[in-house]
């Protein structure tokens, strides 16, 4: 996410877990659509976005998006647990 770029640490990364966004209107084909985002809460690993998106005409969705900040590498050893204990 570039909206992170220099805030996390060498050793960390985010994965989005939750996603509230409304569409209020289409974007016709070929026209740019552009998607802002403002980080406006942190709770210790939770971080939580505004988002907007517009076309050229204006306004297309808005709501928010959040975030956890994760180490990846006992992130991937968690799901690996997790997986070696399902059943075939």
């Amino acid at each position: 996410m570039e909206a992170l770029r220099g805030h996390l640490g060498p050793d960390e990364r985010t994965v989005g877990t939750h996603v509230d966004v409304s569409h209020v209107a289409a974007a016709p084909v070929g026209m740019m659509v552009t998607a802002e985002v403002e980080l406006i809460a942190v709770d210790r690993r939770k971080l939580r976005f505004k988002v907007n998106c517009r076309d050229e005409a204006g306004l297309i969705g808005e709501g928010f998006h959040e975030r956890t900040v994760i180490q990846p590498d006992k992130f991937i050893a968690r799901v690996r647990a997790k997986a070696a204990g399902m059943p075939p």
